[in-house]
């Protein structure tokens, strides 16, 4: 079988994914991290009415042609506006956000003013119409489509919603993920080993890339190497999730039986991806096609390349699951170009991705370097890398100063 390059495999996955359907309707503190359902058109203009964009004193600016002096005729306060009119030849002393009293088109700040006489004061720099005023809709305008469906809740959209008053909003359901790991080898964490065994290290970093992905987790832990039990959590976990993620057991010599008990199951493709770390890679159906049917992918046994191909194909086709716009998707994985600050080794063949750490130089420039060893079972190089360093299939050795994309890491591996 030919090796499949990334980008056919990820459009080949994403073009068979469906589009999320089931919504539901929470309050804007319930809505952390979730996917609008609808778009949001504002009910208000934001601010409502002109105000002041500092502290100072509003006037009407025509009257600066006859005076010097201006007699302060009162105050005006946030939710306790200047009542009446100005005569002229008079200010009104304002606040931040304070409503701007009908008639006065100009503000200025306390800064740029002097005392001219009892209750009087002079202003000392030139003075523009319109100044420091904050107009209606200058924000958000009524009508105006606010977020679109497809658009990320979080601490930068969230308040805007709140600003226009709006409760809540329909936003779609989680995406439920199953997840477990294969092989009589390993071990859940905080168990002791025994002669050759080895931590369920993946299953354990599945699980928190899920819960930064907002994903609602059923655990159905470690199975072992028996077809029967095998397939029987498969069954579970194809009636209960969305989305089944497994961790093992789709490299050529593993279990034989994983193979015939997925393609018993559903419909499975076993690819070798071109890439290094994460060659094997496993994606497909769990069901029948007139039943219920659950998305499966497969992972590769070695800890770094479950993470590499979870970072690559999984993280993009949960994010198109769960109801994000083609807009996010096109920026979920920004890359960036960098020279090499060491050499790096690159066989021709498979395109890279090794894990390295971007800086910037005394000169000024974008840098990056490996970090510890890049062998697919070598996982600690992780904690200190911010990026993966891109290298093309058709490669070589990379030599310093030559100019390389690296991948910084999203929020996922922060």
């Amino acid at each position: 079988m030919a090796l499949l390059p990334l980008n056919e495999a990820l459009s080949n996955m994403l073009a068979q994914l469906p589009q999320p359907t089931e919504t539901e309707r929470l309050s804007l503190n319930d809505c952390t991290n979730r996917v609008l359902a609808q778009d949001i058109i504002s009910p208000i203009n934001v601010p409502s009415f002109d105000n002041s964009a500092m502290d100072g004193y509003a006037i009407k600016f025509a009257d600066l042609e006859t005076f010097t002096d201006f007699n302060i005729a009162g105050k005006s306060f946030a939710g306790k506006p200047f009542e009446g009119e100005t005569q002229a030849g008079e200010c009104v002393r304002i606040m931040t956000g304070s409503m701007i009293p009908t008639g006065c088109d100009a503000v200025i700040m306390q800064e740029e003013t002097e005392q001219a006489g009892e209750n009087q004061i002079r202003f000392t720099n030139a003075i523009k119409l319109g100044q420091n005023i904050r107009r209606v809709g200058e924000d958000v305008a009524k009508g105006n489509l606010v977020l679109a469906k497809g658009s990320l809740l979080n601490v930068a959209s969230l308040p805007l919603l709140a600003s226009l008053g709006i409760a809540e909003v329909e936003v779609f359901k989680r995406t439920k993920v199953a997840i477990l790991s294969t092989g009589d080898e390993l071990v859940s964490v905080g168990k002791s080993l025994a002669a050759g065994q080895i931590y369920d290290t993946n299953r354990f970093a599945v699980r928190l890339m899920l819960e930064k992905l907002n994903c609602e987790i059923l655990d159905f832990g470690i199975q072992p190497d028996d077809p029967q039990i095998f397939e029987e959590a498969f069954m579970k976990a194809q009636q209960a999730a969305d989305v089944l993620i497994t961790s093992g057991g789709v490299s050529v010599g593993e279990a034989d039986f994983t193979k015939d008990v997925l393609e018993e199951l559903g419909k499975i493709a076993f690819w070798k991806i071109a890439i290094k770390p994460g060659k094997p890679f496993a994606f497909g159906f769990l069901g029948n096609e007139n039943k219920k049917q659950t998305i499966f992918f497969g992972l590769p046994g070695n800890p770094v390349s479950a993470l590499v191909t979870f970072y690559q194909l999984v993280q993009p086709a949960l994010a198109q699951l769960a109801g994000l716009n083609a807009d996010y998707l096109a920026n979920l994985m920004p890359k960036m170009t960098a020279c090499a600050a060491t050499n790096l080794k690159k066989a021709v063949g498979r395109q890279d991705f090794q894990r390295g750490f971007y800086f910037i130089n005394e000169q000024g420039e974008l840098m990056v370097k490996p970090v510890g060893q890049q062998g697919s079972h070598i996982f600690s190089a992780f904690y200190e890398s911010n990026c993966f360093i891109v290298l093309e299939a058709e490669r070589g050795n990379v030599q310093v100063g030559e100019k390389v994309t690296i991948q910084p890491f999203n929020g996922l591996l922060k």
